[in-house]
């Protein structure tokens, strides 16, 4: 189960809100905390300078003011503006709006001139409706004025379930936000907005996962799975032999899938090719064995030796009839597939024979052009429509991208949040596919290989750092490696 990490929905937020006060844990004192947090990240990151703090009519308005309270005791000068009737406050709002004892302008963005800072609290992360009147007129401001602003929670105009901008949001230096985070602190284009997100301890108490609620997505990360480690009793095909389907024309993409898929530590490398593309497959790593390929007859026959555990095909296959018919003869092995590109979208006038013929651990790797044509029909956020693409399929499905989504058919997901923009570079994908085939080579389950395979490629990236071109990414995989196995996580 996802603990540490998880991400939790709005309305999975608001029931650890009542496990909480369940357990003996006032609400007002959880605002109290929450406005605590706010203001120390704020005193921490920005010399003192005059504030506006603009508050919304419910809960966040309330943290809201306990900020307020708090930069005023330590002597910032301090301008609050309300959104909405000061007498229509309830509760916890109500108490902290009363401890105030400033001043309370109605809010505009007017307010904006004499303030550099401004402390957004208008809306949490439940906001249902897009901005407008003067929520959307501060928003608005604030970004065109390119002024500092940080978020109670998340930058109001955010959906929090989904990351969507609703009608316009303020673009954050800085958001704190509480117990756990939230999908639309994760995921674009919510995430451009947060800034830096600290996620504060408010006394919320982490057993209520579990008990109260049981999260089914978290962020990415070594927490969530373990990558298996070479022992002193091991040998090559312990290890795995994975296989590479490439193509005739397009040979690059094969060649950088079976480099990635050696680098994580698959034991051995199988390239199946068209026999005219065979002397490039071989020149290219003397490490690879290659095997001529040309029908799905050939490939079957190939892997009636079990050894060959694990099977990529889409990297560079060429669409049409013959990859498709070879994805479809793989499949009935019930051996770990991994299928990208080509594999995927020569099923994109019959997606259904694809899912029918889903039988054993099976990983998608689509980006979102190529998730569109096999799953033309599904809408809503990344994380939704991940999901479900995981429940028809009968796949793990990874779906690409700068908040690249790992979703499986039992519902789990993962958001991942390590990747430089770098990987926007050809044959970065298929470098993946590469080390997810090798990590199941070896034995991880889809879900796992998918979550560790997407981790490493994103950090190794960071690694390399600028320049990086696909090649570079399985060269920086030891060095990622060995920092994880000797430390427990990667730099």
């Amino acid at each position: 189960m996802f603990t540490d990490t998880a991400l939790l929905t709005v309305e999975e937020m608001g029931r650890a809100d009542k496990a909480a006060a369940a357990r003996g844990v006032p609400s007002l004192l959880l605002m109290e905390s929450a406005g605590t947090a706010v203001a120390n990240a704020i005193r921490a990151r920005f010399p003192r300078r005059p504030v506006l703090v603009a508050c919304g009519p419910g809960n966040n308005g309330g943290d809201g003011f306990v900020i307020a309270r708090l930069l005023a005791r330590k002597g910032w000068p301090v301008t609050v503006g309300l959104l909405g009737d000061p007498a229509k406050l309830k509760g916890d709002a109500k108490t902290n709006f009363e401890r105030w004892r400033g001043p309370v302008k109605t809010l505009c963005a007017s307010l904006l001139e004499t303030a550099p800072l401004v402390v957004d609290a208008l809306f949490g992360a439940g906001l249902a409706r897009d901005l407008e009147g003067a929520a959307l007129d501060v928003a608005e401001a604030i970004n065109a004025r390119g002024l500092d602003c940080v978020a109670v929670d998340v930058p109001s105009g955010i959906d929090g379930n989904t990351g969507e901008i609703r009608g316009a949001a303020p673009r954050c230096a800085l958001t704190v936000t509480f117990f756990r985070r939230k999908p639309g602190h994760v995921l674009y284009p919510g995430r451009a907005c947060c800034g830096e997100t600290v996620l504060a301890d408010i006394g919320i108490p982490a057993a209520v996962l579990g008990a109260e609620v049981a999260p089914t997505a978290a962020v990415n990360g070594p927490n969530l799975w373990t990558i298996p480690e070479p022992a002193a009793e091991d040998h090559k095909y312990r290890r795995g032999h994975a296989v590479v389907v490439g193509g005739g024309a397009m040979t690059g993409a094969g060649r950088l899938a079976a480099r990635g898929a050696r680098r994580i530590g698959a034991g051995m490398m199988t390239i199946a090719a068209p026999k005219e593309a065979g002397a490039l497959y071989q020149q290219d790593a003397p490490g690879n064995i290659v095997k001529p390929v040309e029908a799905a007859a050939d490939l079957s026959a190939l892997l009636e030796d079990e050894r060959y555990n694990a099977i990529l095909l889409g990297a560079g296959g060429g669409k049409g009839a013959v990859l498709a018919s070879m994805v479809l003869a793989v499949l009935k092995l019930d051996r770990s597939v991994v299928l990208d590109a080509d594999a995927l979208t020569s099923f994109a006038d019959d997606p259904a024979m694809l899912f029918e013929a889903v039988q054993g651990p099976t990983v998608f790797t689509p980006h979102a052009g190529e998730f569109s044509k096999i799953f033309p029909d599904l809408q809503g956020d990344k994380l939704m429509k991940c999901r479900e693409a995981a429940k028809r399929s009968g796949a793990v499905v990874v779906l690409k991208g700068a908040d690249t989504v790992i979703a499986g058919p039992d519902g789990r997901a993962v958001v991942n949040t390590v990747a430089p923009p770098t990987l926007a570079t050809a044959g970065s994908g298929d470098v993946l596919g590469g080390m997810i085939l090798g990590l199941m080579a070896q034995g991880m389950g889809p879900f796992e290989a998918a979550c560790a395979g997407v981790w490493l490629h994103g950090v190794a990236a960071a690694v390399h750092g600028p320049g990086l071109i696909a090649e570079d990414i399985p060269d920086a995989l030891p060095a990622v490696l060995a920092a994880l196995w000797d430390d427990g996580e990667a730099e």
